[in-house]
């Protein structure tokens, strides 16, 4: 016999995960939600707590996973090439899945099912150890946190966006500012609390003590908490506007960096957001401040379409090219740096690595629209670093004298640009091996990155994959720069991983450092295509353990020690049982100069790397293709049937 749906009968980690998720603290979860969602609950619970039923139940519950797997694939909700077989194929599948009224619908049938006790399913406690190689690099609660409170602050924050009359890219950088000015003040608050009292009767504190310890100076007037106590008559764009002009003042730094267009936005839209930010934030410090707001500059990148591709790059893609030139101490630059992100990337690495002391790179960046350098200048600032950033044409300027100066070059530039003016580049030391007469960018933008390295330097950028086999002068320049050992490692990257295009693109990586190494006369070719998680049907990215596993690879071909800090371990051990590198068919292969000259200089992956063994399931291929055929044959007729169906329904309404 069926039991009632009780809350009491769901796992205690889920109901505190779904009780934490709509900003509850309590110690008697089940009560409490079901006092707001009622028993059994209705639409509205899966509505608004879908991405914790998906990430904190379905991976948990086997047998109501596969259920909720096969009845969305009959309704055609969700988006996977096969139906989906196995924990990762239905974890990836359901990522796939918009909270529309049909996900609702089932998501509520197969969650009420399992409160029910009816799907075979034990309530148990959350596991402590994954067995599935996928689930490995579940992330430490802290993090998590963080991206839940970023994300109740984005849903604040579009909401108001979507009434007001402004588009996102006019709404974003007012957002970002008050993000800005709230971590500020955050470390400001913080730093008065620890100077208090060490003052004497002849010095005061003052501003040089904080800008001594590298805090940001905050006049009175700029503090969140007084602009939180304005009346409700004030004008509070301007107040806000008066406040960031006076951080500038104060910090010169910051110079022409900060915001001032918030008169754009009504008084409500600004009490609503100031609020929001106050209290959802309200308790987070130091690196959090930076991830929410690198969580912010993607949120807008997808919601402003091409224009936000311009300064995002996706965090994924610029950690594995961090974690391959391991820029561990030096000067760095990024000639198209957009937002900041590889700067930013960069010292999470020296972190991580180096006992949390980020001191050691120096950072320089060009970008050419002045709006984005502000948006650079800021989220290098919410990370606590500092740097070089120059508005200026990278290929008609070179402000650093950047020629064999930086230990390492990090950079997205614009594809496939033309009309560049290839006159004013005529003697360039910067492109040694000549310009290409395609009128075309890509080998422009190669041999800036090249030039700029030092003898041990290396780089690492995002390319059309159209440039590994251009031709004509492209191909000759091309040849130099392989015959020069300078290429490393080429990364082929699959589709849908960029705001802007859905195509897929080539990350190159140089090392001018590997003369003298067995690596000097070889390449490294990574295919990546088929490593991915699927975010929504336009976008995807890489988990943490895939990243890892990508640059563990290439650790592997410079015999150094791998990392597995992410969760590779189990991926590693299945690809490289030997713990030493290997071709790997389909995935990586070493090629050397010779062979990459037989090929005709060609830099794609897919020449070298070949293709996976196809498993043999065992099933008879004639069996197979009968029973296809006959799926075929009863597929056609139903859609007959249905083309009759509406034919007659159309001549009804037509009557």
């Amino acid at each position: 016999m069926r039991d009632r749906f009780q809350w009491e009968h769901l796992p205690t980690h889920l109901l505190h995960a779904i009780a934490r998720d709509i900003g509850i603290e309590t110690s008697s979860a089940a009560a409490d939600v079901a006092k707001l969602y009622g028993t059994p609950p209705g639409a509205e619970f899966v509505r608004e707590n879908w991405e914790v039923l998906r990430d904190e139940w379905l991976p948990y519950a086997d047998d109501a996973r596969r259920a909720l797997v096969a009845d969305l694939w009959e309704f055609g909700v969700g988006y996977a090439d096969n139906y989906p077989i196995g924990h990762d194929a239905e974890m990836a599948f359901l990522s796939t899945c918009n909270n529309a009224r049909r996900l609702r619908e089932t998501v509520l049938a197969a969650f009420i099912r399992f409160g029910e006790g009816t799907t075979g399913d034990q309530p148990t406690k959350k596991p402590q150890k994954a067995d599935n190689p996928s689930m490995i690099a579940t992330a430490p609660a802290s993090k998590i946190d963080i991206y839940d409170i970023a994300d109740r602050l984005w849903e604040t924050a579009d909401e108001l966006r979507a009434n007001s009359h402004l588009k996102a890219a006019e709404y974003s950088i007012p957002v970002l500012g008050l993000i800005f000015l709230k971590f500020a003040d955050s470390r400001f608050t913080r730093m008065e609390a620890e100077l208090a009292g060490t003052g004497s009767g002849r010095r005061e504190i003052g501003k040089a003590n904080y800008q001594a310890k590298g805090v940001l100076y905050l006049p009175e007037q700029s503090r969140f908490a007084n602009l939180l106590d304005l009346k409700e008559g004030d004008n509070l764009g301007k107040a806000i506007n008066d406040a960031m002009a006076a951080i500038e003042e104060e910090n010169p730094a910051l110079t022409g960096v900060l915001p001032r267009t918030y008169q754009s936005l009504t008084n409500d839209t600004l009490v609503t957001l100031l609020r929001s930010v106050n209290a959802i934030l309200a308790n987070i410090e130091g690196d959090a401040f930076g991830k929410v707001y690198e969580y912010f500059l993607g949120k807008f990148a997808v919601a402003e379409g091409a224009k936000g591709g311009e300064y995002f790059t996706p965090t994924s893609i610029v950690r594995l090219i961090v974690e391959i030139i391991e820029p561990f101490n030096g000067k760095i630059l990024d000639p198209a740096c957009g937002s900041g992100g590889m700067f930013v990337q960069s010292a999470r690495f020296v972190r991580e690595h180096r006992n949390g002391d980020a001191g050691r790179l120096s950072i320089y960046g060009q970008e050419r629209v002045d709006e984005t350098v502000r948006l650079c200048k800021m989220n290098l600032a919410v990370h606590g670093l500092e740097g070089q950033v120059s508005q200026s044409n990278a290929y008609y300027e070179d402000p650093y004298k950047a020629v064999g100066k930086f230990d390492y070059v990090m950079a997205n530039p614009p594809f496939n640009v033309n009309k560049i003016d290839k006159p004013k580049l005529e003697g360039d030391k910067r492109f040694p091996f000549g310009l290409p007469k395609a009128d075309n960018g890509n080998y422009i933008w190669i041999q800036e990155f090249y030039s700029a390295l030092n003898g041990e330097g290396r780089a690492g950028f995002v390319m059309a994959n159209s440039a590994a086999d251009a031709g004509g002068t492209e191909l000759e320049i091309r040849k130099k720069l392989i015959a020069d050992k300078a290429v490393d490692v080429i990364v082929a990257v699959g589709s849908k991983f960029f705001y802007t295009v859905t195509l897929p693109v080539t990350l190159w990586f140089l090392d001018r450092g590997k003369r003298g190494t067995e690596r000097e006369d070889k390449v490294l070719f990574i295919d990546a295509r088929k490593v991915f998680r699927q975010i929504d049907r336009a976008h995807r990215d890489w988990r943490p353990e895939q990243i890892e596993f990508l640059a563990n690879i290439a650790r592997l071909y410079r015999t150094e020690a791998v990392e597995t800090r992410d969760g590779s371990a189990e991926l590693m051990l299945a690809s490289f049982p030997q713990r030493a590198y290997a071709d790997v068919p389909g995935l990586c292969a070493v090629a050397t100069l010779d062979q990459i000259a037989k090929q005709g200089w060609s830099l794609n992956p897919g020449r070298y790397v070949g293709v996976a063994a196809a498993e043999d399931d065992g099933v008879d291929f004639r069996v197979r293709l009968e029973e296809l055929n006959e799926e075929l044959e009863k597929l056609n007729a139903e859609a007959a049937g249905l083309q009759e169906r509406i034919a007659l329904n159309v001549a009804e309404l037509l009557g």
